[in-house]
């Protein structure tokens, strides 16, 4: 094994930082791990980050580094509380506690009904799961030293934020939050940000975080035991066998948006990249506006340029969302237009044009009184009803991604327009609806994207093959 090749025994190590230097290396000896190697790990070993992640592929030892390390810390630091948190309590059941049951016997004590593991010296391991926005309920008030969460790319990030919200309190033990996860999943773009890309909020300290790339090969029991198991891997679609095998974050397991691409390197030359850098719109384009309505989720309103080829480009974007994300602002409607109206009579690329507006059709609900279009009309800011067809209207973005064969597409977005490029790569599919989006996600942005696209349908593009020419008397062919 080499340095970028931890091991499954490093790993629990690295993620324990209760073992000593000289106990970390006897079990790297074990296991093959050279002298070379063994200053990088003694370092790593000390590491304090307050955020520890340990993911890629499938296969790692991930759930052993959990239970191994909650062991370790629950005999080094007497009364200490410990959570391990994963979607579901069946997951949690089969993962760890029937495991725990077994390595803790003569040791601590597992009681059902409070879900929790007691040790003679007062320490504790708790369970506890998150399939739903509803299960945060039992975090509420909650305080804990250290908190596992398995399988981290199954929860939203808000739900996230909130758990963390329990790692507290005044005592001397570590305060610590570790994750495990594979690419893919609601939570894949946050833990992408923060510990592959290493691209912090204003709000969130580089030194916080610290990332442990998980390898299958690291896993030598698995390999040992299960020689096909790569094979397997090796097996798999391009896509699904990118993240499994080899741990990329660029592509995962149910992106809805798969297409989508943000290349840095070609914003320039507009080429294989959807992403490009702001420039001055011409008089000429049309300019249109797209809009979701939101309160306690986020609204969302965009505007866009067609050039003379029908080309949109996303330019400029409002996005009603708090830091936390998929979380509201909570303003009134007359609040929105009135901003909304403010910024087309001030910016030069809106000011004076005649601007097109199209969104949901729910917005001309009157129901309950004034309707949020007449709110809107009311401030100038007109609209018509989208098209709500979802999955045509999926697919009309997916044909603006596509790109051409000199690798050009039919849509551009600035890379000022933040929101649509933080949530679009974060969707998933549906897991009932085939060809639809999961609801569940922020898909706001992709809501108004959505209808403008089916304001202006296009066709996908075809690949024409030169037709063969068996005969040519005239060398026509020669002449091109």
């Amino acid at each position: 094994m080499n340095a970028k090749k931890l091991s499954a025994v490093l790993a629990a190590a690295l993620l324990a930082g209760a073992l000593s230097t000289t106990t970390a290396l006897a079990a790297d000896r074990q296991v093959g791990v050279p002298g070379s190697t063994w200053t990088m790990y003694r370092d790593a070993l000390r590491l304090r980050s307050r955020y520890v992640a340990y993911g890629g592929a499938r296969g790692g030892g991930k759930s052993w580094a959990v239970r191994t390390k909650s062991k370790l810390l629950a005999f080094r630091y007497p009364g200490i509380k410990i959570l391990i948190v994963r979607k579901t309590y069946k997951e949690l059941q089969n993962n760890h506690i029937e495991q725990l049951t077994a390595e803790l016997a003569g040791f601590a004590k597992y009681n059902r009904s409070d879900k929790m593991f007691r040790f003679p010296n007062g320490s504790t391991i708790s369970f506890g799961y998150c399939a739903n926005e509803g299960d945060l309920g039992q975090y509420q008030g909650a305080e804990y030293d250290v908190v596992f969460i398995d399988e981290a790319g199954q929860l939203q990030e808000s739900w996230i934020r909130k758990i963390n919200l329990c790692v507290r309190g005044t005592n001397g033990f570590p305060k610590r939050t570790y994750y495990t996860l594979n690419p893919g999943g609601p939570g894949h773009a946050y833990f992408k940000r923060v510990f592959v890309d290493r691209n912090f909020n204003p709000d969130e300290d580089s030194d916080d975080y610290f990332f442990i790339q998980a390898k299958v090969e690291d896993n030598k029991v698995l390999m040992d035991t299960q020689p096909d198991y790569l094979r397997e891997l090796e097996n798999l679609p391009p896509t699904l066998r990118a993240a499994w095998k080899d741990g990329r974050w660029d592509v995962y397991e149910g992106q809805f948006f798969e297409d989508f691409r943000d290349d840095p390197e070609h914003y320039q030359d507009r080429r294989w990249t959807h992403v490009i850098e702001p420039f001055e719109i011409p008089d000429g384009w049309t300019i249109c506006r797209s809009y979701d309505f939101g309160y306690g989720k986020p609204f969302s309103c965009a505007w866009w340029a067609v050039d003379y080829d029908g080309t949109i480009y996303r330019i400029m974007e409002l996005y009603g969302c708090t830091r936390t994300p998929n979380e509201g602002v909570k303003w009134t409607p007359d609040k929105q237009f009135e901003e909304i109206h403010k910024t087309e009579i001030q910016h030069p690329w809106l000011k004076g044009k005649n601007i097109i507006g199209v969104a949901d059709p729910a917005i001309w609900d009157a129901s309950r009184g004034e309707s949020v279009a007449d709110t809107a009309a009311r401030y100038g800011v007109f609209f018509t009803p989208g098209d709500n067809e979802r999955i045509a209207g999926w697919m009309q973005c997916h044909y603006r991604l596509q790109f051409d064969e000199d690798g050009y597409p039919r849509m551009y977005v600035f890379n000022t327009c933040r929101a649509f490029i933080r949530t679009i790569p974060t969707l998933i599919y549906d897991e009932h609806r085939a060809e639809d989006l999961d609801t569940k996600m922020e898909d706001h942005v992709a809501d108004e994207w959505r209808y403008f696209c089916m304001s202006r349908p296009i066709k996908p593009i075809r690949a024409v093959k030169e037709p063969r020419i068996l005969f040519d008397p005239l060398d026509m062919m020669k002449r091109r």
